[in-house]
């Protein structure tokens, strides 16, 4: 697994990247500066005990039309985190007819590893920061404060799509599979699911439900570079192929040529091409 700093420094090198290539302008400063299509605001989250900022990006026919429209949620949503390249993925899937437009909403982070973790029994874990395992009261802040306040202020769908990389990849999987009809689209790269030993990979097969209530919108993609530590990804995705939800449309995809910090921008706009069409 590529470390903090390496992860830092792909994350502001991305971003730098696809500033420019989205506005013209030289780092993220530009995304905000040349007066691009996003919105900031701040929800004072009682679940967390803390004001949370959110960015959301409307795509130009939610301003040009009365259109209603589904939402991709995504930590890791900073504009300095992985916010911008995510809103470039989206819109050239949508100019190429891969996908319908979506609106963008990003949750940038404030203690990382505490909001995107599960308990652990792993010293090493715990180790890791000041604060870990708070993985439940994130999701009842999305799911009871955030839902709400993105449906007052925005034309949505019920339609609502998650994606994520490692630690937010480990959250995604872990929604999945604790509050499945939380979201309808499931994207989740080199998800961190050794944490705690693999405990949610061992539970996985418990925790799947028969199906999904019938909901034709239900999908997941999921895919693992060489860095998948202890194969948890791949073992995952061997418990799906037994027991995974009928009428769930679900992908998994290995590739041992791409590593931990180049799997998200390699496979980003394959994994949102299959779980938002």
């Amino acid at each position: 697994m590529a470390s903090d700093r390496t992860r830092q420094f792909m994350v502001r090198h991305r971003c730098a990247v696809v500033a420019a290539m989205l506005l013209g302008a030289a780092g993220c400063a530009g995304f905000r500066a040349r007066g691009a299509p996003y919105d900031s605001f701040i929800v004072r989250s009682a679940r967390l005990g803390e004001n949370r900022q959110i960015n959301v990006y409307t795509p130009p026919i939610y301003r040009e039309q009365r259109l209603r429209l589904p939402v991709l949620f995504m930590p890791d949503g900073g504009i300095d985190e992985d916010f911008p390249h995510v809103v470039r993925a989206v819109d050239s899937l949508v100019r190429a007819g891969a996908i319908a437009p979506h609106i963008v909403v990003g949750i940038p982070n404030t203690e990382r590893r505490r909001d995107l973790t599960g308990p652990t029994r792993i010293k090493s874990d715990s180790s890791i920061a000041p604060h870990v395992g708070g993985s439940a009261a994130f999701r009842a802040f999305i799911r009871d404060e955030l839902f709400p306040a993105i449906d007052a202020r925005y034309r949505t769908t019920n339609d609502r799509a998650i994606v994520g990389e490692s630690l937010a990849g480990l959250f995604v999987v872990e929604t999945f599979l604790r509050d499945p009809a939380m979201f309808d689209r499931y994207v989740a790269f080199d998800p961190s699911l050794w944490w705690n030993g693999g405990a949610l990979v061992d539970s996985a097969a418990g925790l799947l439900p028969e199906t999904t209530d019938g909901a034709p919108a239900s999908r997941l993609f999921i895919a693992a570079s060489s860095d998948d530590i202890g194969d948890q990804t791949t073992r995952f995705a061997t418990i799906l192929h037994r027991a995974a939800p009928k009428d769930l449309a679900w992908m998994f995809e290995s590739h041992p040529e791409l590593t931990h910090p180049t799997i998200f921008s390699a496979l980003e706009g394959r994994g949102l091409a299959f779980a938002l069409r």
